[in-house]
């Protein structure tokens, strides 16, 4: 039976942190769901570092949010991803959502979060206290005031937890996160 992976988000997720994560893992065989606030097609948006001091955002693809928070029951799946982009932002604001993620952690199962996904991870901070962490550099404040430590560099494995700064980091992240996944 292969392994069930459950990817948390919302609209205006960055398109390749789902993208990429997602098919990567149905390329290795897993069972992949993606969760949202609502069953619908999800917005995802394309951040990019221009020649601004901060990145821009344009419109990307449609994906489909296979589930809803409230219909996700964690014990089901054997790890978690969450992406960045702005869901985030919002997404936290889902009562369903910080239990979810909480039971990962407790579990002590692999969870990966890349760029803006440490917002969601600020709804936990009893969890993520002592941890370290990384995330998109705008986000440092927040990792810190949760007690998390933040690391500089652009991919960090802390136990079961893998995180990174953005997409451009997604090699090293989805190769750390299924090495946590196999073993």
């Amino acid at each position: 039976m292969s392994k069930k992976v459950l990817i948390v988000t919302g609209d205006a997720v960055e398109a390749l942190e789902i993208y990429y994560p997602y098919y990567r893992l149905l390329e290795e065989g897993f069972d992949v769901t993606i969760a949202a606030p609502k069953k619908k097609k999800l917005h995802t948006v394309v951040h990019d570092f221009a020649d601004w001091d901060t990145f821009v955002e344009k419109p990307g693809y449609l994906i489909d949010a296979h589930a809803s928070f409230a219909e996700i029951d964690p014990t089901q799946y054997d790890a978690l991803i969450i992406p960045g982009g702005r869901a985030p932002e919002y997404i936290r604001l889902d009562e369903n959502l910080p239990k979810i993620v909480r039971h990962f952690f407790e579990a002590n199962k692999p969870v990966a979060a890349i760029c803006h996904a440490s917002l969601v991870l600020e709804t936990l901070p009893d969890v993520m206290k002592g941890r370290s962490m990384t995330a998109y550099i705008a986000c440092k404040p927040g990792v810190e005031a949760i007690g998390a430590n933040y690391v500089s560099e652009p991919t960090h494995v802390d136990n079961n937890f893998v995180s990174a700064h953005a997409w451009p980091d997604l090699p090293a992240f989805m190769r750390e996160f299924i090495k946590l996944l196999t073993k």
